[in-house]
């Protein structure tokens, strides 16, 4: 092997000399940016966006504190929330005043009811005194003061029949009904 020669195959052919790159710095720039876009090109643009979003983001909040708040009241101004402001009052005292005579209707009633239970209850001490049944007078004093005092309407109870007898128990196997529970049948079901 100490034999074999190495020769070039261009030392025979003159060399042709390429022009050098002009802009050699934009080669290696672009290389590098194509690496870096072929790599991390969609970090880049998320990044990007994220950057844009925050900039109008921060630019708006820039604009609406740059503006005044609220701008000064004029004498108008003032007046109609003072007009605003009494007709509130006004209202205020008008719902109170109702509010008020609605209570005073509600305690005239009370004692009405008041006075009508004391009343109920001399009439029972006297009936007794007298001998007279307290019974009687006790139901009926019952009922006035259940209807009195109850705002809701009360509807009297229907004499409902029941739909079986008395004396009937599902569980017993008697009754008026075809239907009866059997049992299944034990084992592999056939099909036969």
């Amino acid at each position: 092997m100490e034999d074999v020669e190495i020769t070039d195959v261009d030392e025979g052919r003159p060399q042709v000399e390429k022009p050098p790159l002009k802009n050699q710095d934009l080669g290696s720039l672009s290389l590098f940016v194509g690496d870096l876009l072929s790599q991390y090109g969609w970090h880049l643009l998320v990044v990007t966006v994220l950057v844009y979003v925050l900039i109008q983001y921060l630019s708006k909040r820039r604009s609406s504190q740059s503006r005044p708040t609220s701008p000064p009241q004029t004498q108008q101004d003032a007046a109609l929330v003072a007009r605003r402001q009494e007709a509130m009052e006004a209202a205020r005292r008008k719902m109170q005043e109702e509010l008020d005579a609605k209570a005073a209707v509600f305690r005239e009633k009370q004692k009405q009811q008041e006075e009508e239970k004391r009343r109920q209850k001399i009439e029972v001490w006297e009936s007794m005194q007298q001998g007279k049944s307290y019974k009687g007078t006790a139901k009926l004093s019952q009922t006035t003061e259940e209807a009195s005092s109850s705002t809701t309407v009360m509807k009297p109870k229907t004499d409902k029949k029941s739909l079986r007898s008395a004396d009937y128990n599902p569980l017993s196997g008697e009754g008026g009904g075809s239907c009866s529970w059997r049992p299944g049948r034990r084992g592999p079901s056939s099909g036969g």
